[in-house]
């Protein structure tokens, strides 16, 4: 039976997030001093001390939440994973921790992320909302629906758990969607606090961008499989993890599928690294006598 390491997103921050690391680990302090000195900005700062309003600006979030959870791993003692997945940002921690990507890489590769994605959800109205206790071939069928007939795109964006899927595209597809489902026996649909439309096609933009900073990066073999977002399955070939990293900010999150396909392959232990517990509660809801943990 396998250990399975998993990798919060964006959502997971709160603040005063990584300062006891950083005030009771030497190595934990160095690589927040690294990080500042990538970064051009004391993110550890904004980490520790910032409030939820600084740490909700995306060139802040994903960093932030990659370096809780990678440096959390690193610094943590614990049995060697024999696989990993992220959520979304996530992944790009998943990524160090199999040895695919060096801590600076990622963390460039996660700070060009952020800024692309910010910029494309300044382009137009977009947003995202959860859908609850509705069949996800049903909300596949009313996006499809929605985009066809209004040219509004709106997409499924993250298979969290069962009963749980956020759609995301244009303001107005979304809207429309959120009626449709709640006329179709949605618990509810609540358009989410969010600026822009990830994981679906209007962050072509920022994939494209993304895309020339993964294609200059080294990606090595991996120690262990990531099972990967856009296909929800074990992958270990570097170029295809690669590929799979690109179609990523356009494709849909496959969380659910991910964490089918791990406890298929015999995950028998699931250890969450970094802020919150956000992926453990949704482990539980896929498969509800999973054991999980976390680190942070």
């Amino acid at each position: 039976m396998k250990h399975a390491y998993v990798f919060p997103g964006q959502g997971s921050q709160f603040p005063g997030m990584g300062k006891n690391l950083y005030e009771t680990n030497e190595q934990a302090k160095a690589l927040f001093e690294q990080a500042n000195e990538i970064l051009g900005f004391r993110i550890s700062d904004v980490m520790f001390t910032g409030s939820e309003e600084d740490l909700k600006k995306t060139n802040v979030t994903q960093p932030a939440v990659f370096l809780h959870s990678v440096i959390a791993f690193l610094c943590a003692e614990h049995p060697a994973p024999a696989m990993v997945a992220g959520h979304s940002l996530g992944e790009f921690s998943a990524l160090v921790a199999n040895g695919v990507l060096t801590f600076e890489d990622a963390l460039r590769l996660v700070a060009i992320r952020a800024n692309a994605m910010q910029k494309a959800c300044e382009l137009q109205p977009s947003t995202m909302a959860a859908v609850l206790a509705l069949d996800d071939v049903k909300v596949e069928e009313i996006c499809a629906a929605v985009t066809a007939e209004t040219g509004a795109v709106v997409v499924p964006a993250n298979y969290n758990c069962p009963g749980q899927l956020v759609i995301s595209g244009a303001l107005k597809g979304v809207e429309i969607a959120c009626e449709r489902m709640k006329a179709a026996g949605a618990k509810r649909a609540l358009i989410l606090p969010v600026g822009g439309a990830f994981h679906s096609p209007l962050m072509a933009p920022a994939k494209e961008e993304l895309k020339a900073a993964i294609e200059k990066t080294t990606f090595r073999t991996p120690s262990c499989p990531v099972y990967q977002n856009v296909v929800a399955a074990a992958v270990t070939d570097p170029a295809v993890i690669k590929q799979n990293l690109e179609e990523q900010l356009t494709g849909a999150v496959r969380w659910t599928q991910s964490v089918q396909a791990m406890i298929a392959d015999e995950a028998a232990e699931f250890t969450e690294v970094g802020p919150g517990k956000v992926l453990q509660g949704l482990i539980l809801k896929i498969k509800k006598d999973a054991v999980v943990n976390g680190i942070s």
